[in-house]
């Protein structure tokens, strides 16, 4: 089995670093696989739901903040500010959140606050999304 070592930083800790056989992270034209052996590349990651498959067979799952991703020789480097998985997401405070953003959102005059509102919207359904995973 081919394999290829993933490591996911987030902005002040590592989140994840191991050898995976396939890795899938949102991109800005959808989403994105990677397998061992890609080619070298450089790009742009979206904030959304990423999930890579360890070489026993098990999938983990992350929501994840946009970022960079780095794929040079069979290393993959992912950088974001935030990753979580779904053990670590309060479905409670992520709802409560969301219905705080919508009313934030309802209520702006200012374009940057609107668009600092809708962000985390987007951001609370991507980690009650991510629920689905919990084991």
């Amino acid at each position: 089995m081919n394999t290829f070592h993933l490591k996911i930083l987030e902005a002040d800790k590592e989140f994840f670093s191991g050898e995976c056989v396939s890795l899938v992270f949102p991109y800005p034209d959808g989403y994105y696989g990677v397998q061992a052996n890609h080619k070298n590349m450089v790009c742009a990651i979206d904030e959304g739901i990423a999930n890579f498959t360890l070489p026993n067979g098990e999938k983990r799952y992350a929501s994840i903040s946009d970022g960079i991703i780095k794929i040079e020789k069979n290393d993959v480097l992912i950088l974001v500010n935030t990753a979580e998985r779904p053990e670590d997401i309060d479905e409670n405070r992520a709802k409560r959140e969301e219905e705080d953003a919508k009313e934030q959102m309802l209520q702006s005059k200012d374009p940057l606050a609107f668009r600092e509102a809708k962000e985390k919207i987007q951001r609370e359904r991507n980690r009650l999304k991510l629920l689905k995973y919990k084991k």
